[in-house]
C-alpha cells in the first residue's frame, strides 16, 4: 500500500504463521496514489470535499502481502477480497477475512492486515477521506469492532472499485478525480444499503418468530410465513435457518415445548390437556415429541425437582 506522501510504504508485517509479509509487488498488480498536496486541495474543492479516493489498487493472488500501521491514518481503508483469504487486526482484535467479504477499517485506528500464506487473497482496495466519510461508516454500521461483512453482490462492489482505479489511472485532472470520487461515494452507498437490507431481512425473521409465538397452537406452513414476508418459500426457509440457527418447524416445536414445560412446572393440568394447549391434538404424538426434545417423558419431567 502507500502513505499520503505518494511513496510506497515498505513496512512489513509478521503473518500469523510467523513469516514476514511484503507490502507490495505482485504480478499483474495495479496501483494509484494521489500526492498529498493534491489530496489537501481535493478536500477543499466542491464535489471532492465530500469524499475523495486517495489511494486505490488491485493485487491479484497477493502472496505474502501485508501491512501494519501502528500510527493511525486519516483515511478509511476498504479491502475487497474476491478470492483466497487473509486477516485483519484492528485495535488488537484479529478478524478472519474470506472470499466475497469486505473489510472497512475506520480512520484513526491502528491496524494490520495480511494475506493467508497457503491461500493468498486477491484484493481490490482503496483509501477514502472527506466530510461524508463518517456518515457513511455510521450508515454502513462498519466499526472497528465489526469491520468485516459478507457482500450480497461482490460483482457490483468490485465494478465500482475498478471504476475508481480506472479514473485515477487515466489522469489526475479535476474531472477524473471527480469521477473517481463519485464511484467511491457509490461504493460506500452500496455498503450502507446492504447494511439496511440486512436489518430488513432480520426484521422479517423477527416478525415471523413473533407470529409463530403468538399462533403457537396453529399449524403454520412455511409457505404462509413466506407469503407474509413477500419471499419465496425456499428463500424464506434459508433465511430463517441462517438467522435463527435451525429450521422453521423445529423452532415451532421448541416454542411449543417451552410452553409445555411451563405448564408442567406450574399447573396440575393432565398431559392430554397440555398437549392440546400447545397445539398437539394427539397426546401420543406430543409425548414422542417431548421425549425427543427432552430425553425423558412429560410425567418424569414433571416429577423432577427444579429450582
Amino acid at each position: 500500500m502507500a502513505d499520503l506522501t505518494g511513496k510506497m510504504d515498505k513496512t512489513t508485517v509478521r503473518a500469523e504463521d510467523g513469516r514476514m509479509a511484503i507490502a507490495e509487488g505482485f504480478p499483474g498488480q495495479r496501483l494509484q496514489v494521489l500526492p498529498r498536496p493534491m489530496i489537501v486541495e481535493a478536500l477543499s474543492q466542491p464535489g471532492t470535499s465530500h469524499l475523495v479516493a486517495t489511494d486505490c489498487g488491485y493485487f491479484p493472488e497477493a502472496r505474502a502481502h501485508g501491512m501494519s500501521r501502528s500510527a493511525p491514518i486519516d483515511q478509511a481503508v476498504v479491502l475487497i477480497c474476491t478470492s483466497g483469504r487473509g486477516w485483519c487486526r484492528i485495535d488488537e482484535t484479529t478478524h478472519g477475512v474470506e472470499q466475497n467479504q469486505v473489510v472497512v477499517i475506520p480512520p484513526g485506528t491502528s491496524h494490520a492486515y495480511a494475506s493467508d500464506t497457503s491461500d493468498p487473497w486477491t484484493l481490490w482496495w482503496l483509501h477514502v477521506d472527506g466530510r461524508d466519510l463518517h456518515e457513511f461508516l455510521v450508515a454502513a454500521r462498519m466499526t472497528a469492532s465489526a469491520p468485516v461483512r459478507t457482500l450480497d453482490d461482490t460483482y457490483r462492489v468490485v465494478s465500482l472499485a475498478e471504476e475508481v482505479l480506472q479514473q485515477m489511472e487515466r489522469d489526475i485532472s479535476t474531472a477524473s478525480l471527480l469521477l473517481a470520487s463519485g464511484a467511491a461515494w457509490h461504493l460506500l452507498a452500496v455498503l450502507a444499503s446492504s447494511a439496511t437490507s440486512a436489518r430488513s431481512r432480520m426484521s422479517v425473521i423477527d416478525e415471523a418468530r413473533d407470529y409463530l409465538r403468538s399462533h403457537l397452537t396453529e399449524r403454520i406452513s412455511i409457505g404462509h410465513l413466506a407469503e407474509r414476508a413477500t419471499l419465496s418459500p425456499s428463500h424464506f426457509a434459508a433465511l430463517f435457518r441462517e438467522q435463527v440457527g435451525f429450521p422453521v418447524l423445529k423452532y415451532q416445536t421448541q416454542m411449543r415445548m417451552a410452553r409445555a414445560r411451563e405448564l408442567l412446572d406450574t399447573t396440575d393440568m393432565p398431559i392430554a390437556t397440555i398437549a392440546n394447549t400447545v397445539g398437539y391434538q394427539d397426546e401420543f404424538y406430543f409425548s414422542r415429541q417431548f421425549r425427543t426434545v427432552h430425553g425423558t417423558t412429560a410425567l418424569r419431567y414433571r416429577a423432577q425437582h427444579k429450582g
